[in-house]
């Protein structure tokens, strides 16, 4: 605490007036602080703000990704799956098909074995019956 000498009417002026011109200088300079702490405080929660913001915009992008990823996902495992039903029924087509080639070879196989059968019992037919012939020729008086 400053203490301040004794004059005719009071205390000494020049000593208070001092003082106080002090005191006003050493309050403009807190308060010539304050503002540029203010300042800066502004400043600063613009830029808080700012990156805030920018948060909040990333955090969206980065739950957008995740759910554009999940529906890609979700796409690639129903068109997998699409996919393989398609090959599993052309595969099955492909099979019963050469199941059905295969029971027309083997029924055409049998008639043609029928048909040889047949056609070979015929030829012998004829060549008996022609062998006959050559017999019966033998037997005939020239």
């Amino acid at each position: 605490m400053k203490k301040f000498k004794r004059s005719l009417r009071g205390y000494n002026t020049k000593e208070v007036n001092a003082f106080v011109n002090e005191v006003v200088s050493q309050v403009e300079i807190m308060v010539n602080q304050i503002k540029e702490k203010d300042l800066k405080i502004q400043a600063l929660n613009a830029n808080l703000l700012k990156y805030k913001n920018m948060e909040e915009t990333l955090n969206k992008s980065i739950v957008m990704a995740q759910e554009t990823s999940e529906q890609m996902r979700r796409m690639a495992r129903i068109e997998s799956e699409n996919i393989i039903s398609d090959a599993k029924k052309n595969a099955n087509k492909i099979v019963n098909d050469a199941l059905t080639r295969a029971s027309k070879v083997e029924a055409e196989t049998a008639v043609l074995k029928k048909n040889i059968n047949i056609f070979k019992t015929r030829l012998k037919n004829i060549i008996e019956q022609q062998l006959q012939m050559v017999d019966d020729m033998d037997n005939i008086d020239i």
